[in-house]
């Protein structure tokens, strides 16, 4: 099916006519907008020439696939390229941008501003978390990371590198003069009917200013417990802990492991207007309604610990720490806690029984850890395989090093097709596990206990992130590789029943 759109953008979005198919001398396919005037279509057919063959389409799906067919201008076009002045002034750049301008409707046909553009769609329409602009000595390279890993975008001439550094800076309303210390921004953009909030960060390097597009989808900043995906016992566990009136509930992980979207899920499920619901973080990345968000800013003094220190004055019910990352913020959130307080927080440890070990290790009494700490939770995103090419494979070595040497199922490997742009992988999926502190944990860890205890008596009925892990390359829902890649396989116990039969939403 073509998808290439014959009609101005302005006037699709506008009217709520699309072209589905170009089609031939026949006819062509165009849909009509739910509630849109079909007084249009007449415009249409004289424009086009050919007669119309109309398909009706509710508004949401008409808005998705407006937002797709308009996304789809490459970012490597020869066009857009060639057409830059090496010598260009960067006059035409610094213009009045709106608080939030649709990527799609930009009139302008300066080609830095259609690429830029071009750029940031693409990111958005393939479903990347980060754009990555790399000016080197004789290339300008544009990466995405997809699904967590790297891929390349576009190779530009190194050129235009000042250009396009500068228009996004100006897009952020950053100071495009100082290229020396590092800056950090936003920028508010709309694709058709999807909002985004783009994250800037700039970074001074040999080869020009380095430029990092944090890509946040708001409808992701929406998701329920239940749309996690987690395992049913450790959701259990986690909605369990979130009604407790006080105590610490923390989420451990890497960077980009999903910590924030479970807390923000969490705090979904609190925010019924029952409570007053504060955060303090480090960008505040998605706004919910009903909950106060402070956001850090460490140049004026306002760290973890201040915010913290400070919202604790707001009479709040339940409050939310971005990061635990110092004693003092660890201190404050104890206290918290003892005092009726439900503290939410992530840790970056590489496994949950880690959390208490970091905690210890800030200064932490063992007997206010125990009497505090109500859950621990860890986890990991691993690359889904797409289901409509992935394909069984052998069970070599690989597959008996993640499975086990009796392991007899099948386990699939990556292939590639034309929907899932030949990775073999589409969305990822989340794979967890939860440390309940009950009264064993309680009483190792008021003595003192090392990890290896703790998480002997912690796993002994539950599922470690391994076992998770092994689960889901036995359900076909990804390959012994990204179980590898994310989790430690070497000193995991064999998977437990309750690991074998987790079943995982998108994430």
């Amino acid at each position: 099916m073509s998808t290439a759109p014959a009609l101005p953008y302005a006037f699709a979005k506008r009217h709520g006519v699309l072209l589905l198919d170009a089609g031939d001398d026949t006819g062509i396919a165009v849909a009509l907008r739910e509630g849109a005037d079909p007084v249009a279509l007449v415009e249409v057919r004289r424009v086009l020439g050919r007669p119309l063959s109309v398909q009706p389409l509710a508004r949401a799906v008409f808005d998705r696939r407006l937002s797709e067919v308009y996304a789809d201008a490459g970012i490597g076009d020869a066009g857009t390229v060639d057409a830059l002045d090496a010598h260009g002034s960067l006059d035409s750049l610094v213009e009045d941008i709106p608080a939030t301008a649709d990527l799609l409707e930009n009139h302008d046909d300066a080609p830095i501003i259609r690429l830029i553009n071009g750029v940031i769609a693409e990111g958005a329409r393939v479903g990347a978390s980060d754009i990555h602009i790399e000016p080197f000595e004789s290339i300008l390279r544009v990466r995405l990371r997809v699904d967590g890993v790297m891929r390349e975008a576009a190779r530009l001439p190194s050129r235009i590198a000042p250009l396009l550094v500068s228009r996004v800076k100006v897009m952020a309303r950053l100071d495009i003069a100082e290229k020396r210390v590092p800056q950090d921004g936003r920028i508010s953009v709309a694709m058709g009917a999807k909002a985004l909030d783009v994250r800037v960060s700039t970074l001074p390097a040999r080869g020009g200013e380095r430029v990092v597009l944090r890509i946040l989808d708001k409808d992701q900043g929406t998701l329920t417990l239940e749309q996690l995906g987690m395992p049913p016992a450790v959701q259990a566990s986690f909605a369990k802990a979130l009604q407790v009136p006080n105590g610490i509930v923390l989420v451990t992980g890497p960077t980009g492991s999903g910590k924030t979207t479970t807390l923000y899920a969490g705090l979904a499920s609190l925010n019924d207007g029952s409570r007053n619901i504060l955060t303090v973080e480090d960008p505040v990345e998605y706004a919910i309604d009903g909950v106060g968000q402070t956001q850090v800013n460490t140049k004026v003094g306002m760290t973890f610990a201040a915010g913290l220190r400070a919202i604790l004055r707001q009479d709040p019910d339940v409050v939310m720490v971005g990061e635990i990352r110092d004693p003092e913020t660890a201190q404050i959130a104890v206290q918290a806690s003892l005092t009726g307080h439900l503290v939410l927080s992530t840790v970056h440890t590489n496994d949950a029984v880690g959390a208490i070990t970091r905690l210890r290790d800030m200064g932490m009494e063992p007997f206010l850890l125990a009497s505090t700490v109500r859950l621990v939770l860890a986890q990991r995103l691993v690359r889904r395989l797409c289901p409509h090419c992935r394909a069984p494979r052998e069970n070599d070595a690989l597959v008996r090093q993640v499975m086990g040497a009796d392991h007899h199922g099948t386990v699939y490997r990556a292939a590639g097709c034309a929907r899932c742009n030949h990775t073999g992988y589409a969305g990822r999926l989340g794979v967890y596990e939860a440390v309940v502190i009950g009264d064993t944990l309680r009483r190792m860890i008021g003595d003192n206990a090392d990890e290896d205890a703790l998480a002997h008596a912690a796993f002994s009925r539950t599922a470690t992130l391994a076992a998770s892990a092994r689960a889901a390359v036995a359900r076909g829902d990804t390959t012994p590789e990204e179980a590898l890649r994310v989790v430690r396989q070497d000193d995991a116990p064999p998977m437990t029943t309750a690991a074998s039969d987790n079943s995982h939403a998108r994430v």
